[in-house]
């Protein structure tokens, strides 16, 4: 503690010692300019007391009685310092070299007083984290409280970890065996599915430390840090024995290296790296165990993917209907609901939606019946809470929007509504509405496909169908030139089906058999071709969307009627319709 302290008063003596030399340097280093006839002059009537002289441009003189330092240009005659002596003037040379040193040396001594006062600033706030630390946090172990009980849904997942739980427990037991645990597990699936939760579950259920980290905490400024603090983790969770080692969005540095040194990340590499030579170097009977977590398997590097490494790729998907009502109900397990809400029918309406979403629409069912003052969650929250969800806010004040706007958006949605019940008979068309969102939405059609494994042919076909209907609807109605901006999502979502249906699932008849993924390269005109095979097949597809609403115009117009004069219809209202 001494030593710091006489550290701190030296380097602020320096500083001072530094400024006060500044200071004397500035103060006798006072110059002002006078012509050289002035200056000859001056000598004439012996004023003069010293010149200096140098090769410079500029001489300095000093007056007899005056202390302010004169320059003078300097007329370089080869006998210039004859005459001066001649006439009683003291001349020195090569003064400037003592002035300009004594400069120097201030500089110096003030960098290097400034250099001290900052890295000792950096050396005291590093230590705890401060803004000045080029290290992250002190590493530590998290406290969890979920296990495998708080979790609804994952039975595959849940299997697939039992088994590396059990060796985490009880090691010697498969060590004899001459089993060796999996040094990585990859969970890898969309997000929202429960990664993390799993992650967490497994060592709660193995009773071990955890530690929980992100990938970009490794992506630093400087070379290097990234690296260090992959080794100060695994140091870290040694100590504890055993331990379960948490990487979220391992993407962030576990991207495939590039061959290309120009595109290459030597921070990022240098981490991997690090990575990799650690998960190498644990022994066989160590309890420890790296679990990464991504969104994209694929993009990840082979090396991170090897037998050695991630040993395991478990995937956490989607929750098909009878996971999502467990789901369903864990959240509603400390709620109040109403006996109306039936888990079993929101699970079928809920299709596609992760474990987060889930949670998200039970927690804003929640919030809307608190802020109606209502004692219990209804049927009508969840209905509130969904429209929120997929589109948000109802707008209030849709004074605004003019009779021709709802008309086209009755239309679109009619449209919607009608190809889904005539191509997809096995889908439920839940709810429709055109009243607009804060999202941007002048309304939406609730389309719900049965839970499946696979998408057949026909019914990515018919999905496609689904998506054109509102744009066919409003070009029949209303003509090609008053077409609108609404069909934009819809566009968008026909697109990345015919993309996948031609370029990735071997579906076209013309292509065949082949992901062009795989097989084409980047060229322009390989580029071209695949957009107009996409472009033509699109076109035919909108053509059996608009013979289909030709056919059935009828009932498009008695949909799109009900709608301008309830604004929602329900799954029933739309049924009477066919």
């Amino acid at each position: 503690m001494a030593k710091n302290k006489y550290i701190k008063y030296g380097a602020m003596g320096l500083v001072m010692i530094a400024v006060i030399i500044g200071l004397y340097v500035h103060k006798n280093n006072k110059k002002a300019d006078i012509g050289y006839t002035d200056f000859l002059t001056l000598i004439e009537e012996k004023k003069v007391e010293e010149v200096q002289m140098s090769g410079e441009a500029k001489l300095k003189v000093k007056l007899v009685g005056d202390s302010t330092a004169y320059l003078t240009d300097n007329p370089r005659k080869e006998d210039f310092k004859e005459e001066l002596l001649l006439k009683g003037i003291k001349v020195s040379e090569n003064a400037g070299s003592s002035m300009y040193m004594i400069q120097y040396l201030t500089s110096t001594l003030l960098f290097a007083g400034v250099f001290i006062f900052i890295f000792r600033s950096a050396k005291k706030h590093g230590s705890g984290g401060g803004m000045m630390s080029l290290s992250a946090a002190p590493v530590q172990a998290d406290a969890i409280a979920q296990g495998f009980a708080n979790i609804a849904g994952n039975v595959e997942a849940k299997e697939q970890v039992q088994d590396v739980i059990d060796f985490i427990k009880e090691p010697d037991k498969y060590v004899k065996m001459g089993a060796r645990m999996p040094k990585g597990i990859i969970l890898y699936g969309p997000p929202g599915t429960g990664k993390t939760l799993m992650a967490k579950a497994i060592a709660k259920e193995a009773g071990v430390a955890f530690f929980s980290v992100s990938g970009s905490d490794f992506v630093q400024l400087y070379v290097g840090v990234g690296a260090s603090r992959v080794r100060e983790i695994f140091m870290e969770a040694r100590k504890h024995k055993k331990a379960v080692i948490f990487i979220d969005e391992i993407d962030a540095i576990g991207k495939k290296r590039s061959h290309n040194a120009a595109n290459s990340n030597d921070e990022k590499d240098q981490t991997l790296n690090a990575l990799l030579t650690e998960m190498s170097g644990f022994k066989e009977d160590e309890g420890i165990v790296i679990i990464a977590a991504t969104n994209r398997l694929d993009m990840l590097d082979e090396a991170l993917l090897r037998p050695g490494r991630f040993d395991r790729h478990i995937e956490v998907g989607y929750p098909d209907i009878n996971a999502r009502e467990q789901i369903i109900k864990l959240y509603l397990k400390n709620k109040p609901v109403s006996d109306e809400v039936n888990s079993s029918s929101l699970a079928k309406q809920t299709v596609y939606f992760t474990g987060a979403m889930l949670e998200n629409l039970l927690n804003e069912a929640a919030i809307s019946a608190a802020k109606n003052n209502i004692p219990v969650i209804t049927k009508d929250d969840i209905e509130t809470a969904f429209y929120t969800v997929i589109a948000g806010k109802e707008k209030k004040d849709r004074s605004s929007i003019s009779q021709m706007d709802r008309k086209i958006t009755a239309y679109h949605e009619a449209g919607h509504a009608l190809v889904t019940k005539l191509v997809a008979p096995d889908n439920s068309v839940t709810k429709v509405t055109i009243i607009p969102s804060t999202k941007g939405a002048g309304g939406f059609s609730m389309n719900i496909p049965k839970d499946k494994m696979y998408m057949t042919k026909m019914e990515i076909l018919s999905q496609i169908k689904i998506s054109l209907a509102g744009r066919a609807a409003e070009e029949l109605v209303f003509g090609t030139d008053h077409i609108t901006t609404g069909a934009s999502n819809d566009i968008e979502k026909a697109s990345e089906y015919i993309k996948n249906y031609i370029i990735k699932y071997g579906m076209d008849e013309e292509i065949g058999l082949v992901n062009l993924n795989v097989i084409m390269g980047h060229n322009r005109l390989e580029n071209q071709m695949i957009l107009q095979k996409c472009s033509q097949k699109i076109k035919e597809l909108y053509e059996e969307t608009k013979q289909i609403i030709l056919e059935n115009q009828k009932t498009l117009e008695n949909i799109a009627e009900a709608l301008l004069e309830k604004e929602t219809l329900d799954e029933l209202e739309i049924a009477s319709f066919f």
